[in-house]
């Protein structure tokens, strides 16, 4: 048995503690700090439910927060740790409302097992998950595929930071010669068609382009985050002083890619048992998805376009009642879901 650990992240946008900073120290230019960023749609309950049923077997929970926690929550569940920013962030860079901040720290977190699942809040398993799902051998599994940098003039700041992850990495890897050490983990007989043929397409090219990586939960070995602030202390702390999302960042992808560019991983198709789901509206294709269980694992992607936000909230909020509507021992007793009753 596999000892492997889920981390996940949340905020309370009610917090007055955190709506005072982050009044105190507004985004500038460069800066993304667009509400649904923060926005939370109430569902995150059925995040700790989607895990006690259908992943039995994770060895701990690590609840990462700034501040408050979910009135629901039982705190005294042996499965939970909750953590606060300044238990694992570095004080000169808090308060911080930038998640790549947070997320190039996870490492640091008191008591996390080597190997472990990092998901955002709108990341959910809504069906039975094995440990093989993320993890063999005590290695990730996880899709090797290359993919240019798109320059999207809707969400720049993305773009940038694709760029900069695909920039340090080269400094460590050269393209040709990782294809040709790990030729079966990039051409994969499993992976999606089109990735393959990404993959064939980019032989033409010298140079990385830029990595594809699946908007689901990440399986980190620790190791990997250890190796590679060692590398990069340098760059990760200056980054650190960013407070919102900027254009300078590196992100939590450039240590999956790391991974799987060192070989540390096992080539598997993750994209057959997940689905994203960018939520502007039209939501039938989703809900289906959640009530006939479709899928393992599921991302509910905000987006600031969406229109009739409670309604779709609450329909989205009926649908997982349908599929998990026991409460799991993360929940104290007595605090049912008030938009149930």
């Amino acid at each position: 048995m596999q000892k492997i650990d889920f981390v996940v992240t949340w905020l309370d946008e009610s917090d007055p503690e955190w709506l005072k900073n982050r009044k105190k120290f507004a985004p500038g230019e460069g800066e993304d700090g667009r509400a649904e960023r923060y926005r939370d749609w109430g569902l995150f309950r059925y995040w700790f439910r989607g895990v006690e049923r259908f992943a039995p077997w994770v060895r701990k929970v690590h609840l990462v927060v700034s501040g408050r926690v979910p009135d629901w929550l039982n705190t005294e569940c042996p499965k939970l740790h909750v953590v606060k920013h300044e238990e694992f962030i570095p004080k000169e860079f808090l308060p911080t409302f930038n998640s790549n901040v947070i997320e190039i720290y996870l490492h640091r977190i008191e008591g996390l097992a080597e190997q472990f699942v990092y998901f955002n809040d709108d990341m959910y398993l809504i069906n039975r998950v094995k440990q093989e799902y993320f993890f063999r051998r005590g290695l990730p599994c996880d899709l090797l595929a290359l993919q240019p940098v798109v320059a999207n003039p809707d969400n720049q700041v993305m773009s940038h930071l694709f760029l900069n992850n695909a920039l340090v990495l080269s400094k460590y890897f050269d393209k040709r010669k990782n294809m040709r050490l790990q030729p079966w983990k990039y051409f994969h007989f499993g992976y999606p068609p089109l990735y393959f043929c990404y993959n064939l397409l980019e032989l033409s090219f010298p140079l990385f382009t830029g990595f594809y990586t699946v908007h689901g939960p990440m399986p980190f070995l620790k190791s990997t985050f250890s190796e590679l602030w060692e590398k990069e202390e340098r760059a990760l702390t200056e980054m650190s002083g960013n407070r919102f999302r900027s254009e300078t960042d590196l992100t939590p992808y450039l240590f999956r890619e790391y991974q799987k560019l060192t070989g540390h991983f096992l080539a598997k198709n993750i994209q057959r048992d997940f689905r994203y789901f960018s939520v502007s509206g039209h939501v039938d294709k989703l809900l289906r998805t959640i009530r006939k269980q479709k899928k393992k694992i599921i991302c509910i992607n905000d987006v600031s376009s969406l229109q009739e936000t409670e309604k779709v909230k609450n329909s989205i909020r009926e649908a997982f009642r349908e599929i998990l509507p026991e409460a799991a021992g993360f929940e104290r007793e007595g605090k049912a879901d008030p938009s149930a009753e």
